[in-house]
């Protein structure tokens, strides 16, 4: 049987008008509510409020106004089962064959920083989820629909099925809805349980299946992603992204929004090998990146937060790389770079650069682990009363320090990286000694052939012991910043006044594991 009788309540009206209309040319009779009633009216549609159609109108603000037999009868009811058949006729409860709606917005209102509790619950939709399940469940006849994304396919059926859709294509749609009301229950649940005790008594997560990946850590681990990567970056060109591939992608993301000035960085394994600066020339901020470590970006990822140009195009195409991410690709530029089929263009969408950062989740025995994630570069503020030692910091030191500190908590602990204002000079990462990780910077830095004299050094945590600091000195630093907060504090700092050095305790440490 064609589908003769829809139900639109919807608050994302992107697409609805050509949906309806559609629907209307199909002979489908229109009913709808409030604000979607409204709009249906507005694009010259004939439509019956719900109100109208159940005799009961709507109360309490519109909190009531779907919960009725008339709509859940219509719903529920079984095509196919003549005693559900006789009762629809004999209580006046007509079937309702098709149902579109999206919940309220009540992950975007709780995202917003100045939300109210209040707020918050007048944007828990109940009649919507409600009318959801009760068409996803009786999915065997009716057709239901929560994303809009969905409507074409819907009147493709419709057109290519004599008026109706098909049982297995209904049964995807059932899904969706399943899927989509458990996440947002999952939302309350979460926000109302952070609200109440400062941390969630219960946390649950559900998310859709986006894409199966090439691979996990290596060839032989199956790995999927879920939720709504896409939202946050486009993927322009190249091979299909693996476990690691994401990894690395938010890592160099996460990188480059600690900075403003145009910045281009280079990552392998989620560590930063190389940053570089410069206003006025993103392929001179790449070669001072480059210069850092030669070897290491060869399959790594680069990430700038200006446009990609075909200047700084053509220098990186010298070399083997993964992953290029920018917020834009020039034209010219991705020209030039489609050349290598494999090479994986992501776009950084704004998404990524104005939303608040999911919270970090990570498996353990028995269940997860829930992290506030480490969002800035703690510790910048004024500076000049963090200084610890007899000699301040002079104003390149400074530059240089809130430069280094923006990169060592990047870096996997324990952290060490040597900078000037604009770039970096050695870096050495997740040594299980501090003073290995500083070697193993002087080291990469005397490869490269850049002189430590005059740098300054930045620590992710504290130097528990002076011979850290020593060796740092011995490379040339003039300056150290770390969080301070050891034991020995007072041996590292006078270590620091023997040679001249000095030193600011941010009083934060960015351990990175």
């Amino acid at each position: 049987m064609p589908i003769t009788r829809a139900l639109l309540s919807v608050s994302d009206k992107t697409g609805l008008a050509e949906f309806a209309a559609a629907l209307h040319a199909l002979g489908v009779e229109l009913l709808s509510t409030g604000g979607t009633a409204k709009a249906l009216r507005a694009s010259g549609l004939p439509v019956i409020d719900v109100s109208e159609y159940t005799g009961a109108p709507e109360l309490f603000d519109g909190r009531l106004k779907t919960l009725h037999p008339k709509i859940h009868g219509g719903l529920l009811q079984r095509r196919d089962d003549p005693e559900h058949v006789a009762q629809g006729k004999s209580h006046a409860i007509p079937p309702i064959d098709l149902v579109v709606v999206n919940l309220y917005p009540f992950e975007e209102t709780i995202a917003k920083a100045d939300v109210t509790l209040e707020e918050a619950i007048e944007n828990i939709d109940i009649g919507g989820p409600s009318m959801l399940r009760s068409a996803a469940k009786n999915h065997a006849s009716v057709t239901v629909i929560v994303d809009p994304a969905d409507y074409p396919r819907v009147i493709e059926e419709m057109t290519a099925h004599k008026g109706n859709t098909t049982k297995g294509f209904r049964e995807q749609l059932a899904v969706k809805v399943f899927l989509r009301t458990s996440q947002y229950d999952a939302a309350i649940t979460n926000y109302l349980g952070q609200c109440r005790s400062g941390t969630c008594s219960n946390f649950s997560l559900s998310l859709p299946l986006e894409q199966e990946l090439r691979y996990g850590d290596n060839p032989h681990q199956k790995c999927a992603l879920y939720g709504d990567f896409r939202k946050y970056f486009t993927k322009i060109q190249g091979k299909e992204l693996s476990y690691t591939n994401i990894i690395d992608i938010e890592s160099a993301a996460d990188l480059i929004l600690d900075f403003v000035r145009p910045t281009v960085a280079i990552l392998k394994h989620t560590n930063p090998c190389g940053v570089g600066q410069d206003d006025d020339d993103l392929r001179l901020a790449w070669q001072k990146a480059f210069e850092t470590d030669r070897q290491a970006p060869f399959g790594g990822v680069i990430v700038c937060n200006r446009p990609l140009t075909i200047d700084l195009a053509r220098v990186i195409s010298e070399i083997f790389t993964d992953v290029i991410i920018a917020p834009e690709f020039s034209a010219d530029a991705r020209a030039l770079l489609q050349k290598k089929k494999n090479l994986r263009l992501m776009k950084m969408n704004d998404a990524y650069l104005v939303e608040k950062k999911s919270a970090v989740v990570r498996s353990c025995p028995g269940g997860i682990m829930v992290m506030d994630r480490d969002h800035s570069a703690l510790g910048l503020d004024n500076l000049e009363s963090r200084v610890v030692t007899k000699r301040p910091p002079t104003q390149d030191e400074m530059r240089a320090m809130r430069f280094g500190w923006r990169i060592v908590k990047h870096v996997k602990s324990n952290a060490i990286v040597y900078t000037n204002s604009d770039r970096t000079l050695g870096i050495g990462a997740g040594q299980m000694s501090r003073v290995d990780s500083s070697r193993i910077a002087v080291w990469k830095a005397r490869e490269a052939g850049l002189d430590l004299k005059g740098s300054i050094v930045a620590s992710d945590a504290m130097f528990p012991f002076a011979d850290g600091l020593q060796s740092a000195i011995d490379a040339g630093a003039t300056a150290c910043i770390q969080p301070g907060g050891s034991i020995r504090d007072e041996e590292v700092i006078a270590a620091a006044d023997a040679a001249g050095m000095a030193m600011i305790f941010t009083g934060f440490r960015h351990f990175r594991h």
